[in-house]
């Protein structure tokens, strides 16, 4: 399936929104934007898009603030036909969970102190199987205790900012992804372990401020996340399917 390039200029004068809508007129998430260009019924599941890229824009989508969901506009037409085999699905689902146990994660544990934590989680092997994750599990779990220690010193405003701000660095995102292609227990575990993790630490990060001053304070890692998961998100869409050859070598 291909862009409808007439309907390319309507999409790029709107405003992407929160939640899902009626029609165009009632506003559009990125996915139902995606699923219009493309000519399809309106959703915001649309056939023409992998699973698991929809699954990481639509929560995406909807944790983003209203100004950073406009970044996610000259992704619309590159997801239209993304749809591809299961195991291209699963192939970026890995992706997705890799990058929340070795890249987000890690940011999060340097900020109040768990650089060897941060370190062990950063030289794993690229999380591509269940057997890997498995393997890793017990690292992931280390990590998952030190940060929670390093959390229950939290006050309750700053676990408030702390939480938003881990969320807009796509978090739930790369979660909802990593999950979505025949998800195995073991990426389920992982995603939890990490996410619980990065979750704390930052609980802990903003443990000496409360309120606006936590989320200032916190600012700058969210920044640098959010360009990070643009960038896992350019690699999950150039995932091509495995040619005929490759499919059938030993």
């Amino acid at each position: 399936m291909t862009v409808i390039e007439g309907r390319l200029p309507e999409i790029e004068s709107i405003e992407l929104k929160s939640g899902g809508h009626r029609n165009l007129d009632d506003g559009a998430c990125v996915m139902e934007a995606v699923a219009y260009v493309a000519g399809e019924p309106w959703s915001d599941h649309p056939q023409c898009a992998c699973p698991v890229l929809t699954s990481f824009m639509v929560s995406w989508n909807d944790t983003l603030n209203d100004t950073d969901r406009q970044r996610l506009k000259p992704y619309i037409p590159r997801l239209v036909g993304t749809r591809s085999t299961p195991e291209a699905e699963s192939v970026r689902a890995w992706m997705a969970c890799d990058w929340l146990v070795r890249t987000f994660t890690p940011k999060w544990l340097r900020l109040v102190g768990l650089d060897e934590e941060a370190a062990a989680l950063e030289g794993l092997p690229e999380l591509t199987s269940t057997e890997l994750v498995e393997a890793a599990l017990p690292v992931i779990r280390k990590a998952k205790k030190g940060a929670a220690a390093a959390g229950a010193a939290a006050w309750a405003a700053a676990r408030d900012a702390a939480g938003a701000a881990a969320g807009a660095a796509a978090r739930a995102a790369a979660w909802a992804a990593a999950r979505d292609a025949a998800g195995a227990a073991a990426r389920d575990a992982a995603g939890a372990a990490a996410g619980a993790a990065a979750r704390d630490a930052a609980w802990a990060a903003a443990r000496d401020a409360a309120g606006a001053a936590a989320g200032a304070a916190l600012a700058p890692i969210v920044s640098e996340l959010q360009d990070s998961a643009f960038d896992l998100l350019d690699r999950m869409i150039a995932v091509a399917p495995a040619t005929q050859e490759e499919q059938e070598a030993p």
